[in-house]
């Protein structure tokens, strides 16, 4: 019964965010599989097209990641630099990139993203540099507006320094500190409120089952 009701109710949260963020110029889909989010990006992702990912739980639990490493595109992974000099050089390549993908940290009911980042690629990529953006993201990280978003993010943001072993206040706590560390995670903010300059450049996944934090 209990997923049976979450069902339902992130099928409609789904559809609501859906026309919040069409109304802002996003292009919008709604995956109710991991099947359907990979058929979607498959479709959405022309061979040999130049991708790139930004640190992403979603992307990583879906399976994507694995798709994208495939001979169909020209990847590139990040993950395979040998040094932090290599690493921000594929970092900066991927500004030119056909495709971006990664996740939100929060949508509000009314249709803007928000994210949050630890060294900066990934929110200043969204802004601006690749040509589309594809967003795969769990309607459970819908909120109510921006206040409950950035709540939400600070509340997440401990569990990610845990995930990648970090030296932090909050890895101790499990609570944000606003901490003065070097291995800080949540140092860059970002709000999109439309993509109306360039319409569908950004696109979104809905996804009515659960990924990421």
């Amino acid at each position: 019964m209990r997923e049976e009701l979450y069902t339902w109710k992130y099928e409609h949260v789904a559809q609501t965010v859906k026309k919040s963020l069409e109304k802002r110029a996003f292009e919008v889909h709604i995956a109710k599989s991991e099947e359907d989010l990979i058929n979607l990006i498959n479709l959405m992702i022309p061979q040999g097209a130049t991708v790139a990912s930004g640190g992403s739980l979603s992307i990583l639990e879906s399976g994507i990641l694995d798709m994208l490493r495939s001979e169909k595109y020209n990847f590139i992974d990040r993950t395979k630099a040998k040094t932090p000099e290599e690493r921000r050089n594929l970092e900066i390549a991927a500004f030119s990139s056909d495709f971006y993908l990664c996740s939100a940290n929060a949508v509000t009911e009314d249709g803007k993203l928000i994210f949050l980042d630890g060294n900066g690629n990934r929110v200043a990529a969204i802004a601006f540099g690749p040509k589309n953006i594809i967003l795969v993201v769990s309607v459970n990280k819908v909120v109510k507006n921006l206040d409950e978003a950035i709540e939400r993010v600070r509340m997440i943001s401990p569990m990610n320094a845990k995930r990648l072993e970090l030296k932090t206040p909050c890895n101790a706590t499990g609570f944000c500190h606003d901490c003065a560390s070097d291995q800080r995670i949540c140092n860059y903010f970002l709000i999109v409120e439309s993509s109306f300059r360039q319409p569908k450049r950004i696109k979104v996944i809905l996804t009515t089952f659960e990924l990421g934090l």
